[in-house]
């Protein structure tokens, strides 16, 4: 049995002090007070004093081998940005590349505090092969597209790795990952549908990103693209849908009604389009919301912990609100609330759930008075306080190392 310590355990349900948490094989089967921990059979102690213990981010919404374009685009519009800068390097992509900057992306994202990835991007089967090498638990879709010249989003790919990764292995899950409303034809979206229904798999697909993309679904529909996601069956407990920016307020009832989950990437958007979505009017219908950080091109970084500093902060802003939502809200977004938009027994620290945990060095002057670990977290912390990180009850990256490979130290020339 395993055990983490910590002066501080901290889920959305609340804060627990000098606590241990207790691990056998993947789950977590007691929280106990840590002055207790000789009374049971303990070999492996993890932690100890001047620790916050928090449960895996779930990072909802990734293009993790995208890190090799960081730096590029930055300060313009979304729609010449895909047009003239990254679709161009991307037709340039194989498959060698895409596994490095897969593994990068990845280990930049469990260096930051992430447990769980849900990616949406090219040549699939190389980032599941780098979340594999990491040890991370990660959902991975095969961007689709075809109403975009893009071959290495050829459609018949997508379903191949659905099809060939499903239940390959206990960590790496397969999704469907139409690209987007205006990408992707009618025709494409309903075989995604019905096939998810058939196997019971998520549909990832990007949802009202820019204005562009909402006037070319009206044109071609007739429909905004909420309504037209509704009106074909789509829009179900299974569909994640990202950004969600545009919408009207017709739609943001829907969208709240659905049970669909909408992942708010609030950094992302506000530097590609200058804006942000209704993300707190969904919430507050009762509408299901996670986070996640795009990718490292828009956003630039994989820092979960950041994401959430954003999230309350410019929601804030967009709402002319300094109550909402509050540390609480967007911690849930990061946590339950994607694990909830993933079917994920995560989330939380609890008897019974999945051992995907963070262990935070607080000892850092950030953190003090510590009177109010729950807003240190999300209003001072950064990923770089996260110091150990388990899956499955697992440590796969201990103080700025990668347990699980040492890839990443060749790739950073380490000796």
């Amino acid at each position: 049995m395993k055990a983490i310590v910590a002066d501080y355990v901290l889920d959305v349900n609340g804060l627990k002090k000098d606590a241990a948490v207790l691990i056998e094989g993947d789950r977590i089967v007691n929280i106990i007070s840590s002055q207790t921990i000789g009374e049971f059979d303990v070999d492996e102690v993890y932690g100890g004093k001047g620790y916050l213990l928090i449960p895996g981010l779930v990072n909802a919404h990734t293009h993790v081998a995208m890190n090799r374009f960081r730096g590029f685009g930055d300060d313009m519009p979304l729609d010449k940005w895909l047009n003239d800068v990254i679709w161009p390097m991307e037709k340039e992509w194989n498959e060698e590349e895409i596994y490095k900057w897969a593994l990068i992306g990845i280990a930049e994202a469990i260096a930051n505090g992430s447990t769980t990835i849900n990616d949406h991007y090219f040549f699939a089967w190389q980032i599941a092969k780098a979340a594999k090498k990491l040890g991370v638990r990660a959902f991975i879709g095969q961007t689709m597209m075809d109403l975009v010249d893009m071959p290495i989003a050829d459609p018949k790919l997508g379903f191949k790795f659905f099809e060939k990764w499903k239940d390959k292995d206990n960590l790496i899950n397969t999704t469907l990952a139409p690209h987007a409303t205006d990408t992707v034809s009618k025709d494409l979206l309903m075989e995604t549908k019905e096939l998810a229904e058939k196997k019971e798999a998520l549909i990832h697909m990007h949802v009202s990103q820019s204005r562009e993309e909402v006037l070319r679904v009206k044109e071609r529909e007739g429909l905004s693209p909420v309504e037209y996601l509704k009106n074909i069956g789509a829009l179900k407990g299974n569909f994640v849908g990202v950004h969600g920016v545009y919408l009207s307020k017709e739609e943001v009832k829907l969208y709240a009604r659905s049970n669909a989950t909408l992942v708010h990437c609030p950094v992302s958007l506000a530097k590609l389009e200058g804006y942000v979505g209704p993300i707190l009017d969904i919430w507050k219908l009762g509408g299901k919301i996670a986070l996640g950080n795009d990718c490292a091109v828009s956003n630039n970084s994989m820092d979960m912990i950041l994401e959430m500093k954003f999230a309350a902060i410019l929601n804030k802003v967009k709402n002319n609100n300094p109550v909402m939502p509050t540390a609480k809200d967007v911690f849930y977004w990061a946590t339950l609330g994607g694990a909830k938009a993933l079917n994920l027994k995560t989330g939380l620290i609890e008897n019974g759930y999945l051992a995907d945990l963070v262990l935070i060095n607080a000892r850092k002057l950030h953190f003090l008075p510590k009177e109010n670990m729950l807003s240190h977290l999300v209003y001072s912390a950064k990923g770089s306080d996260v110091e150990k990180v388990f899956v499955s009850g697992e440590l796969i990256y201990d103080n700025r190392r990668f347990l699980k490979t040492d890839e990443l130290r060749k790739i950073l020339d380490i000796e």
